[in-house]
């Protein structure tokens, strides 16, 4: 036969545990519990060690999508950063080239041709010079607005994941906490 101060000893053991591990009381005074079963008080630690497990798994799945976030974050600035690069260098060689060929063009031409041979070559390159120099810079400005547009668009289904999750999170902890709770008042009210 099982004594009151042995149930108690049980009690208070099941108590220490839970208040060490959950960080709160969940009553103060554990004479409540002087006619609890043995069961009963293992079945109360089983429920407090899958809190546990439930509120660490919440915290972990928590960092991981806030690492995986930050992670997709600075994957889209750097591919942003080298897309930029590359059309600056694009438009700066491709601006050289037509430089040199319009210094070769009228070195040739003025020795070969005439003078008005020369500015009309002259003029036409010019426009040329003009049309290449804007469509590269056209296709440079589109290709930073959609690169901008993406990054924008991840950044926003980022936070709106983070969002998602801690509120997941939250509503984990209050159900658990709850049926907690609502198990100490069961084993309580029995």
């Amino acid at each position: 036969m099982v004594t009151k101060h042995e149930k108690f000893l049980s009690c208070q053991h099941s108590f220490e545990f839970a208040k060490k591990v959950l960080l709160f009381t969940v009553l103060d005074d554990c004479l409540y519990f002087v006619t609890m079963s043995h069961e009963d008080v293992a079945m109360y630690e089983v429920v407090v060690v899958v809190v546990v497990v439930l509120e660490v798994v919440a915290v972990v799945v928590l960092v991981v999508v806030v690492a995986l976030s930050v992670l997709v974050v600075v994957v889209v600035e750097v591919v942003v950063v080298v897309v930029v690069v590359v059309a600056v260098v694009i438009l700066v060689v491709v601006v050289v080239v037509i430089l040199v060929v319009v210094v070769v063009v009228r070195v040739e031409v003025v020795v070969v041709v005439m003078v008005e041979v020369v500015v009309v070559v002259e003029v036409v390159v010019v426009v040329v010079v003009v049309v290449v120099v804007a469509v590269a810079v056209a296709v440079v400005v589109v290709v930073l607005v959609v690169v901008v547009a993406l990054s924008v668009v991840v950044v926003v289904v980022v936070v709106v994941v983070e969002v998602v999750v801690v509120v997941v999170v939250v509503v984990v902890v209050v159900v658990v906490v709850v049926v907690v709770v609502v198990v100490v008042v069961v084993v309580v009210m029995v």
